[in-house]
C-alpha cells in the first residue's frame, strides 16, 4: 500500500505525518508547530543553568583541596580518600544514564531538585563521616548521583529541547564555559574556606550554598512536562543506545573520555598534596585549579572553532599528546609556583577542551 507523505486528519485542520518506517506498523504522529510547543526563553534557560553548572561543578572540582585535611584529621590513608573519589566519578557515570531518563521522562526541573538535596546530603556526609566505608557511600555513591542530577546531563538536555537547533552548539558551549568558570571562581573560594573555618565546617557551609540550585531551577520549568507526562519520543534509551554503538567513532569516544577523565581527575585530586608534600603553601593550589578553570573557557573554545576547519580525530589526538609532553615537562623542571602555574594554564587550555 502506497502512503501518502503527508495527509490531513478527519475533523482536524492539522497535517499528520506517518510514523518511521522502523516502527514496524503504519502509523501516524501529530506535527505540532512551533506555536503549539511553548519555549523557556533563551536567556532564562542560559542563565539558569550556566548558574546552575557553575556551583555543581565548581565545587566538585575543589575536592582536591580537602584530601590532607580529612586524611590527616581521621588518620585515614590517602588511598581512602582516593577510592572515595574513584566511586564518585563512577556513580556520576552511571547515575547520569538514570537522571538523563528521569529527565526525559519528568523533566529537568524534578531531576534538579531532587540532585540539589543529594549534593546538600553528600557534603554533609562528607564532613561528619565516622569511618572510610561511610565516606565512600556520601563522598563517593551519595555525591556521584548528585552529579548526574545536577551538571551537564541535565542541562544540556533542556538545552537541547529549549534552544532552536541553530543556536545550539553555541548555547552547550555557554554552558560547558559556566563550568569552567564555576571551576576558576570556587576552587579558591573553597580554598578560603578550608583555612578559615576548618575542613568540616567548609563542607558543611557548601553543602547549604548548593542548596540554591532549587530556587534556579524553578525557572528551567519546561512547559512541555505537565503533569508529569513527556513528550512523545521517536526512539526509547535502549534503542538509542543500541544504535550509537554500531558505530566505531562512538566506542573509539567513549575509550578517549575514559583517559579524559583519568588524567583530569587524578591532577583534580592528587596535585594539591603533592604541591603541599613539596613545601608550597596550600594557596598555590587554589589558584593553579582556578588557572585551570579559567584558561579552560580559552582550550574549550579553541577547540569548537578548530574542530569546524580541521578533522576532529587529529585535533584530540593533539591534546592528549599535548598532555603528556606537558606532565612530563612538569615533573622533570624545578617545582615553584611559577612552574605550577605556568603547568596549570598549559593544562586549563587542554583540560576539558574536546571536540
Amino acid at each position: 500500500m502506497r502512503v501518502p507523505h503527508q495527509w490531513r486528519a478527519p475533523n482536524s485542520s492539522q497535517w499528520v505525518a506517518p510514523a518511521p518506517a522502523h516502527a514496524g506498523r503504519i502509523g501516524y504522529s501529530r506535527r505540532m508547530s512551533s506555536a503549539q510547543q511553548p519555549r523557556l526563553s533563551a536567556l532564562q534557560v542560559l542563565a539558569c543553568g550556566a548558574a546552575i553548572v557553575t556551583l555543581s561543578m565548581g565545587i566538585r572540582h575543589g575536592f582536591g583541596l580537602w584530601l590532607q585535611p580529612i586524611t590527616q584529621s581521621m588518620g585515614w590513608t590517602r588511598e581512602n580518600f582516593a577510592f572515595a573519589l574513584a566511586i564518585q566519578n563512577l556513580s556520576w557515570g552511571l547515575f547520569g544514564i538514570f537522571a538523563g531518563m528521569a529527565a526525559d521522562r519528568f523533566g529537568a526541573f524534578r531531576v534538579l531538585l531532587v540532585g540539589a538535596v543529594l549534593y546538600g546530603l553528600g557534603l554533609a556526609g562528607m564532613a561528619l563521616s565516622p569511618t572510610p566505608g561511610v565516606f565512600a557511600l556520601t563522598a563517593g555513591v551519595l555525591i556521584g548521583a548528585a552529579q548526574a542530577g545536577t551538571t551537564y546531563a541535565v542541562i544540556y538536555g533542556v538545552i537541547g529541547r529549549q534552544i532552536p537547533a541553530e543556536k545550539r552548539s553555541w548555547a552547550m558551549g555557554v554552558a560547558a564555559a559556566a563550568g569552567s568558570f564555576g571551576q576558576f571562581l570556587m576552587v579558591p573560594v573553597e580554598g578560603w574556606l578550608i583555612s578559615s573555618f576548618g575542613w568540616q565546617e567548609a563542607l558543611l557551609m557548601l553543602g547549604a550554598a548548593v542548596l540554591l540550585i532549587m530556587p534556579l531551577a524553578l525557572f528551567l520549568r519546561e512547559p512541555g512536562f505537565v503533569g508529569g507526562v513527556a513528550p512523545k519520543r521517536e526512539q526509547t534509551i535502549v534503542q538509542a543506545l543500541r544504535e550509537a554503538f554500531k558505530y566505531r567513532s562512538f566506542q573509539l569516544l567513549m575509550v578517549g573520555y575514559f583517559v579524559c577523565g583519568f588524567q583530569v581527575v587524578f591532577i583534580g585530586v592528587h596535585m594539591p598534596s603533592y604541591l603541599k608534600d613539596n613545601g608550597l603553601s596550600p594557596q598555590v593550589a587554589s589558584y593553579a585549579l582556578a588557572l585551570i578553570g579559567l584558561f579552560n573557557v580559552i582550550g574549550t573554545y579553541a577547540a569548537g572553532a578548530l574542530g569546524q576547519r580541521f578533522p576532529k580525530r587529529y585535533i584530540l589526538s593533539f591534546i592528549y599528546l599535548a598532555r603528556a609532553v606537558a606532565i612530563s615537562i612538569f615533573l622533570i623542571v624545578p617545582l615553584s609556583p611559577a612552574s605550577v602555574y605556568v603547568f596549570a594554564a598549559v593544562m586549563g587550555v587542554l583540560w576539558l577542551s574536546t571536540v
